[in-house]
């Protein structure tokens, strides 16, 4: 099965099903297989063939849905692109990714202006909303005008290429994960399975589209099983706490930063909530004490946690509810068809109590690195995706990510973790937010910093949250830099950008 030959069957099983919201836009599912034909009809008119790459510069929304489909439906491959790149970013991932189209929203024209010349490879530039009078670019209207709604006569495979991921590149130039249908298929099935999604789901789609989690894990297994997906563009705290309310949303999947803000909301408790069977949190840590408050705040214990990677579809580990309060903190377990193992050096299982490496394998594993054949042998040895997360396992299987293999700090010889003292922080009242990274130090080889948000009209002291720290944290874990700052940056992901803060404040 073919992803783009799913959302044509849901058309066949039930067209007058709700399908899709936006902005007060409602689409039934032949409506949503009928648009995504016209942009696929377009696509093969301007010489789109199989395999080739277009591009996704946009934000969350009905066009997004029918673009990505349009695309596959056609045979090519999806790009997305966060939205947020810088001119020389958004260039490199078009160029790299050897992409024949872009299609953008109005407000990246001035980008696509600023790079379009230097890319000689990209035949054609559509803007997906409002006219384009007097700009060299096609207009979305036009474009799929007349086009027919019927499905295109490309035969499609299992093994057919259908999305490069390019990774967040929090570490450099970002690298295009490379997967076939047959893989995110897989990842669509798992989904379905371990959150229970189903045709009569209602999804709440917030976290951007570009980003793995919410296309493969959301977007996708939606669409497989014919559920109802509500669209929002942009992030608001209030909005995604009404359309929960309003919309009688099924499940919620949202990065740390989401409820970090949504928590702060003063009448929180008063939405009704009792639709969501799962909120669901992932892309970056949430510190324990922040799970606790979005359980007291929400009125549910109903949480779960998935810690994976792009270039595992994205797949990795689990920790579902039932296991939440118990191992609160923990990573969890490998979900259904995957395999997860912790190992040391040369590649054997660590012991309860060690730290190793994080490594994955299964069906959803990326194909390779796109254009990127020495990236893919460092990453994928013997079929296994070697993760660069630091991690440790119990005596009961659950793995607990601790750091980035880069991100850990070597302070006078012993090793200290960010992830832990950052939850520490967390706990701390007056707290926003807080990142913790090493400095380097003549003496000591590194010294552990913090760099920590405060919530609005509170007043806090180094020496406050250093004492705070001080009853439990062991001495040399405790930062003894404290930089405070309103906002930390963050990727499109949620990911905190240590690097950034590596260059602000770690000379």
């Amino acid at each position: 099965m073919d992803i783009g030959g799913v959302l044509a069957l849901n058309a066949r099983r039930h067209p007058e099903k709700q399908a899709i919201l936006y902005e007060g836009k409602s689409y039934n599912y032949r409506e949503y297989n009928a648009q995504a034909n016209r942009m696929a009809h377009a696509l093969l008119g301007m010489g789109i063939k199989k395999g080739d790459k277009v591009a996704l510069m946009m934000q969350n929304s009905d066009r997004y849905c029918f673009s990505f489909f349009g695309i596959l439906k056609a045979g090519g491959v999806a790009v997305p692109m966060n939205f947020r790149l810088a001119a020389p970013e958004a260039l490199y991932v078009a160029d790299h990714s050897e992409s024949s189209v872009i299609i953008f929203d109005p407000e990246y024209l001035p980008l696509i202006k600023e790079i379009r010349g230097s890319l000689p490879g990209v035949k054609h530039f559509i803007q997906a909303f409002d006219s384009v009078e007097g700009e060299d670019v096609l207009e979305w209207d036009r474009v799929v005008e007349g086009m027919p709604e019927t499905d295109p006569e490309v035969k499609v495979d299992e093994s057919d290429d259908c999305e490069i991921l390019y990774t967040s590149g929090t570490t450099g130039k970002p690298k295009g994960a490379l997967f076939d249908h047959h893989r995110i298929v897989h990842v669509a099935f798992n989904s379905c399975v371990f959150m229970g999604i189903n045709m009569r789901s209602r999804l709440l789609h917030v976290a951007p589209l570009f980003h793995s989690a919410q296309l493969n894990l959301f977007l996708v297994p939606g669409t497989y099983v014919g559920a109802y997906h509500v669209i929002h563009r942009v992030f608001h705290p209030v909005s995604v706490l009404k359309a929960l309310q309003d919309e009688k949303i099924s499940f919620f999947f949202g990065v740390p930063t989401m409820y970090n803000f949504m928590l702060q909301v003063p009448n929180v408790g008063e939405y009704d909530l009792s639709s969501v069977q799962k909120f669901g949190y992932g892309a970056a840590p949430m510190a324990p004490e922040m799970v606790k408050q979005g359980m007291l705040k929400l009125k549910t214990d109903q949480f779960f946690n998935l810690c994976g990677l792009t270039e595992a579809g994205p797949g990795g580990v689990l920790l579902d509810a039932e296991d939440h309060l118990r191992k609160l903190g923990a990573s969890g377990k490998a979900i259904i068809n995957t395999e997860a193992r912790v190992v040391d050096d040369r590649g054997g299982d660590i012991k309860p109590g060690e730290v190793g490496e994080f490594i994955l394998r299964g069906e959803t594993i990326m194909k390779c690195y796109y254009r990127n054949p020495e990236a893919t042998a460092e990453t994928i040895k013997d079929g296994w995706l070697y993760t660069g997360d630091l991690a440790t396992i119990d005596d009961e299987g659950f793995i607990t990510l601790v750091d980035r293999r880069k991100d850990m700090i070597i302070t006078g010889g012993e090793n200290v973790y960010s992830t832990e003292v950052e939850q520490v922080l967390y706990q701390c009242p007056g707290v926003l937010e807080a990142a913790v990274i090493g400095v380097q130090n003549q003496v000591w080889g590194e010294t552990v910093a913090a760099v920590i948000c405060p919530k609005p009209d509170t007043s806090l002291t180094a020496e406050e949250i250093r004492a705070f720290c001080l009853d439990k944290l062991a001495d040399y874990k405790v930062p003894r830099i404290i930089h405070f700052g309103q906002a930390l940056p963050r990727n499109a992901s949620g990911k905190v950008l240590k690097t950034r803060l590596r260059e602000q404040y770690g000379k």
